[in-house]
């Protein structure tokens, strides 16, 4: 259905076994959605759930009861490596450890996917060294990651989650590890290229200032997912 949200939570439950037994709830009846092309925050203090919420998203973590659609296909549907196949292609993930290769150069760190998806060598480059000329780095393709300070490092993992055209951005506290002037400036460049691309996008942060730059919010409480803009 052309007009289906991008990613869908209906009734969505999950709990983990403690090693004593005792049951965790970490989202309880979870329902939301992201529509195409839409910029959805989700908020809330530390352990509410809010990793939770994204693991279930990228179907990297199964739901206890409930569904979690992405471009309308239940993923507790699908086999594990059919999952792993629909988030390589539709799926772009943006971390708060930025997750790079700290020996490769920031332009290899960007074509990890295409490498991994098996894409053609020289449209990906083509496309990363478009993506590194977007955020301000073209000059720093070739350096090695580890010398970038931690905003560029979040630019090039940002460059590297949508190389693939992903039609849903999933970023989880990508400004945590960053000053609040730089988590801003790198917030509001991760907006305005996922706008330019077409990407919808889920993205979670304690900051509520942060949220406000969404066109939804919700909050998570004790696992409790509510729209609260």
């Amino acid at each position: 259905v052309r007009d289906a949200p991008v990613l869908a939570f209906r009734g969505v439950s999950r709990e983990y076994r403690s090693a004593g037994g005792a049951v965790l709830r970490a989202l309880r009846d979870a329902s939301g959605e992201v529509g195409a092309g839409q910029v959805v925050a989700v908020t809330g203090r530390s352990g509410s759930g809010k990793s939770t919420l994204l693991h279930l998203a990228a179907g990297i973590d199964t739901p206890s009861a409930g569904e979690v659609l992405l471009l309308g296909r239940p993923l507790g549907a699908l086999s594990d490596a059919a999952r792993t196949r629909l988030r390589r292609d539709h799926v772009g993930l943006v971390f708060q450890f930025f997750h790079l290769l700290p020996h490769l150069s920031a332009l290899d760190n960007v074509l990890v996917p295409a490498l991994v998806a098996g894409d053609p060598a020289g449209p990906a480059e083509a496309r990363a060294r478009a993506l590194l000329g977007e955020v301000g780095l073209a000059e720093r393709a070739g350096d090695p990651v580890q010398k970038l300070s931690g905003g560029e490092m979040q630019r090039v993992a940002l460059c590297r989650a949508l190389l693939r055209r992903p039609g849903l951005l999933l970023a989880d506290e990508p400004t945590g590890n960053l000053d609040e002037e730089t988590g801003r400036a790198v917030l509001d460049l991760l907006l305005a290229l996922a706008r330019g691309e077409g990407s919808s996008v889920l993205y979670v942060t304690h900051s509520a200032e942060l949220a406000a730059a969404a066109d939804a919010v919700f909050t998570l409480h004790s696992g409790v997912l509510e729209r609260t803009r």
